[in-house]
């Protein structure tokens, strides 16, 4: 037999191990065989095994993908100038699935109202997010200058258990008045008045079934008022998780005040309050929610500044969800601020940081500026029509003379004008110089003679003289041709 040239081996391999060995099998212990693996899983195995320096974990991704939408939302803003009314509502549907969208941002602070369980906010804490606001810096004779423009008699500020009480007054004054026609012999019936959410017939309640004495609605079941006295006594302690069903049907209630009354805001923790915003914000109409916001979120706010010197993180989340009902938002809480007489710098501060960075209505915030021009002056008014012109809006032709006539009203005032007054005058003119007649503009140059600034005057004085009024025609181009020596 020939040599074999191929030098092949003389036995074949074995296709598979003997049987003994097959069924003992591997152990746990044995090492993996060190066999060429199939290219896509290598690679699988090598990403698996090999540490991602570029990993981000989920508290940072929440974090940018919030800094992301932040970003967005301005330039939109930006780029629309302003929504209208309609849109506004459309944003304020959509916003929940928005910040879905974007990874579960925003999640604490849009999760679905009125559902059947609450998603625990795992990064409420969290003050990321947190508003800033600038501190405004009052010299101690500017500070004299804005007291003069307080008014001498402050406007009593009303509450939830005040109206409630008014109520209660009316209807003992109403019964008294039936008795006394009764006892003297007048044979007239009285014709009750028609009932209203709060004119049901009150009563003090047992201390034994609410823990304190304040009056209660009687006409409402002793059951009613049990589970909600309940309610009020956990949104006392709320800290986090999930809200009482009772509580979020209260919305939908024809007396819902009444209810509302009964859980105590009064007593309800920062963290409560902000769920009750987000509750009552996107399910009642305009003049409903106005209401919640001048009885109970008002209050909380003012007095958790005034206490704390600064505002808490879950009242200013509160405070920004308002905004998103922008009327109800001024109604009940912006002029009810403004006309108390009591509004500090701090107040104003915080309020106007809020509508630095929500997109309002032009409409709404025409309407806003055209009552705070009307308004009796006092320091934080200047400061909130700055805070509203400085957003840029294309606004009404009758915004703008009552804006005028604001600020010519204090021509002829001796007291000199605080630097709130006159920074508002400056971004008036800057932002719409080109908006006023020949004789406004006129007229505001001599407004100038008798209110000075050293270092605000001269820039409004500058953006008047060179702006081109409304009505005014444009300075013709010089000719190229004329000027060139031929």
């Amino acid at each position: 037999m020939g040599k074999d040239q191929f030098g092949r081996p003389a036995t074949k391999a074995q296709r598979h191990d003997p049987l003994h060995v097959q069924l003992m099998g591997p152990s746990e212990n044995d090492p993996l065989p060190q066999g060429k693996q199939p290219r896509a899983k290598a690679a699988r195995n090598e990403r698996k095994n090999k540490p991602d320096a570029n990993y981000v974990d989920a508290k940072l991704s929440r974090k940018i993908l919030s800094i992301a939408q932040q970003q967005q939302d301005e330039i939109n803003k930006e780029a629309r100038g302003g929504l209208s009314s309609d849109d506004d509502e459309e944003e304020e549907q959509t916003y929940g699935k928005r910040a879905g969208s974007a990874g579960g941002a925003n999640k604490s602070f849009i999760p679905a109202i009125g559902g059947d369980s609450d998603e625990e906010e795992s990064d409420a804490d969290e003050e990321g997010d947190f508003g800033t606001f600038d501190e405004i810096e009052i010299d101690q004779r500017d500070a004299e200058l804005l007291a003069k423009f307080m008014p001498s008699a402050p406007r009593e500020k009303k509450t939830l258990a005040d109206l409630i009480m008014e109520k209660i007054n009316a209807q003992n004054a109403a019964n008294a008045a039936a008795a006394a026609a009764a006892a003297g012999g007048n044979d007239v019936a009285v014709v009750p008045e028609k009932r209203g959410p709060l004119d049901s017939v009150m009563d003090y309640a047992d201390e034994d079934e609410t823990g304190d004495n304040r009056p209660m609605p009687m006409g409402l079941s002793p059951k009613v008022v049990e589970v909600y006295s309940k309610v009020g006594l956990l949104l006392s302690r709320y800290k986090s998780g999930k809200l009482p069903k009772a509580f979020k049907i209260i919305p939908s209630l024809q007396n819902w005040e009444e209810i509302l009354y009964i859980t105590a805001p009064e007593n309800w923790t920062v963290h409560a309050t902000y769920q009750a915003t987000r509750i009552f914000t996107s399910n009642l109409k305009e003049k409903q929610a106005h209401k919640f916001f001048s009885l109970v979120l008002l209050d909380k706010i003012r007095d958790d500044i005034a206490d704390n010197k600064k505002l808490n993180y879950h009242l200013y989340m509160a405070l920004k969800k308002s905004l998103y009902k922008s009327k109800a938002f001024f109604k009940g809480i912006l002029f009810p601020l403004c006309e108390s007489g009591t509004c500090t710098l701090k107040e104003a501060a915080v309020v106007g940081s809020v509508i630095t960075k929500v997109s309002i209505p032009v409409l709404h915030s025409a309407a806003a500026l055209l009552r705070l021009a009307d308004m009796e002056y006092t320091g934080p008014n200047s400061l909130f029509i700055r805070v509203l012109l400085d957003k840029k809006y294309a606004l009404p032709y009758k915004v703008i003379d009552g804006l005028v006539d604001h600020f010519l009203r204090f021509k002829m005032d001796p007291r000199p004008m605080p630097v709130l007054w006159h920074q508002a005058f400056l971004i008036f003119a800057q932002r719409y110089k080109s908006d006023i007649t020949p004789d406004q503009k006129q007229a505001l140059l001599d407004l100038l003679r008798f209110k000075t600034h050293e270092g605000i005057s001269p820039e409004i004085r500058r953006e008047l003289v060179n702006s081109v009024a409304r009505g005014e025609m444009l300075p013709e181009p010089a000719d190229d041709d004329m000027l060139m020596d031929i």
